[in-house]
């Protein structure tokens, strides 16, 4: 049996990476579009640690030689995503970007839709745990009785991470996680579980959790006929070329009408000239390039 201690990753050389490491960050790129900089390869090398110490393997040439052995090295690459993926957010994580959904972007939608099929799909790409996706949900159902009346809402939610998926799904939430919670919401649509608080049946329905690799481009092609893609704060963990593939196809999968949010620090300058950066109330969205939009000011 090999002892702990020598479980870990070979220490990084000063000056160049080790071999090892690189062949395994470009291993990563390869499958999920994600780009570790020389300066985050330590983190790296912690992640795969934790994970050649569950299998017992002495140094990352084997741990590599594991992640490229059939089906059992693409259980093992899932395992390896789940630990390099794991996010923080919680629920109404960005205030002035809901209002805006709910003030501007809803009505707009809705009246390029006038004479279509009274249907509404919204995407949280990169989903998480889902508080992002089940606060979307829960501020479309304030407008049930109103603006959404005889409507029916899709919210397709998707992550490449297994565990936060699962926790997605699971539903139930900390007080980390739920301490942005108006007491409106709070006493709408939880239930308490304990110390926690479970999300309830009707902020649950007409939430689909999906696991999706957004480098995966025939399952990219399939995200059709969108009204807006919410994608906040995943774009920086890919380079240049990875983001450039991914924009590409949210604007294929979004309707004409559709509007994109990214998170407040994120950019799509020289990243795509396809879209048009709006100015929303406090907030900022993207839409497709010569699209008529009203309520919001390009940038």
């Amino acid at each position: 049996m090999i002892h702990a201690s020598k479980l870990q990753a070979a220490p990084l050389p000063a000056g160049a990476p080790h071999p090892d490491l690189v062949r395994l960050r470009d291993l990563i790129y390869e499958v999920a579009g994600i780009f570790h900089p020389n300066n985050k390869l330590a983190l790296l090398q912690d992640r795969c640690g934790r994970r050649m110490k569950e299998l017992n393997l002495p140094s990352l040439r084997k741990y590599i030689d594991c992640l490229t052995g059939g089906s059992t090295g693409q259980a093992e690459l899932i395992a390896l995503l789940d630990e390099i993926t794991i996010g923080e957010t919680c629920f109404f994580r960005n205030w002035a970007q809901l209002g805006a959904l709910r003030r501007i972007v809803l009505p707009n939608i809705l009246r390029a839709k006038l004479h279509s099929p009274h249907r509404l799909r919204l995407w949280s790409a990169g989903c998480s745990t889902g508080e992002e996706a089940y606060t979307l949900r829960m501020v479309l159902l304030e407008e049930a009785q109103g603006l959404l009346k005889n409507w029916r809402v899709e919210i397709l939610a998707t992550d490449l991470n297994l565990h936060s998926l699962a926790h997605a799904q699971a539903g139930v939430y900390d007080n980390l996680s739920t301490r942005n919670l108006p007491p409106l919401y709070r006493q709408k649509y939880f239930l308490t579980a304990g110390n926690n608080l479970r999300v309830a049946p009707q902020a649950r329905a007409d939430i689909t959790f999906t696991r999706l690799n957004l480098s995966d481009d025939p399952r990219m092609t399939l995200m059709q006929n969108l009204d807006a893609i919410f994608c906040c704060n995943v774009l920086i963990y890919f380079d240049l070329n990875s983001k450039r593939q991914v924009i590409r196809h949210f604007y294929n999968n979004l309707l004409p009408h559709g509007y994109l949010f990214l998170g407040h620090s994120e950019s799509l300058h020289g990243v795509s000239d396809e879209f048009c950066l709006v100015h929303l109330p406090g907030a900022t969205a993207y839409v497709k390039r010569g699209e008529p939009q009203s309520g919001g000011e390009p940038l």
